[in-house]
């Protein structure tokens, strides 16, 4: 599988040479991010490729509070890191089974999931940002779920951290009472 690297600036490399232009051919690609890849910088890849956000229809208001918030230091010190996942789950035995597959952007802290949905998009820019591992739960079995290493495709990429994103209903007034 090809791959491309998203830099931290926001620009991609595919065989040692920036993307100039013509972005869409790469959403089949495996993503890798460079060291230092922040939250920030996926936003800054959606200015540098305007196309992608036409990916998700959450994209511009993300992109319009991106452009509002602090130029620095946007990060949330209850969390270590986001990291992207994916899950595969299969549910619905006994009866009707069926397959799930989703990504998900979360936070971790100690080694521990986090749910960010509460906290405003501004405190996240800065926080590192990591690919993670597969997740295989079977029939709802949270206590023996396997994971393993998996790609990420470009598109899965963007528009799973727009889809993510979507669900963020952090307001100041909640923040600043933590």
């Amino acid at each position: 599988m090809d791959n491309v690297i998203l830099l931290k600036d926001g620009s991609m490399v595919h065989n040692g040479k920036t993307i100039e232009d013509d972005p869409l051919v790469f959403l089949g690609f495996k993503v890798d991010l460079e060291k230092g890849y922040v939250l920030r910088s996926y936003f800054q890849m959606l200015l540098k490729y305007p196309l992608f956000m036409e990916l998700n229809a959450f994209s511009p208001t993300y992109i319009e509070q991106y452009l509002t918030s602090s130029e620095n230091k946007c990060c949330y010190e209850g969390l270590d890191q986001l990291e992207f996942s994916k899950t595969v789950e299969m549910i619905g035995f006994p009866g009707r089974p069926r397959l799930e597959i989703y990504n998900s952007l979360h936070g971790i802290r100690a080694n521990e999931t986090c749910e960010i949905k509460s906290i405003r998009l501004e405190s996240l820019l800065d926080m590192p940002l990591k690919l993670g591992r597969l997740k295989h739960i079977v029939f709802e079995d949270k206590m023996d779920i396997l994971e393993f290493d998996t790609v990420f495709s470009l598109f899965e990429y963007i528009d799973g951290i727009a889809w993510e994103l979507s669900f963020h209903s952090g307001s100041l007034q909640c923040e600043l009472r933590r």
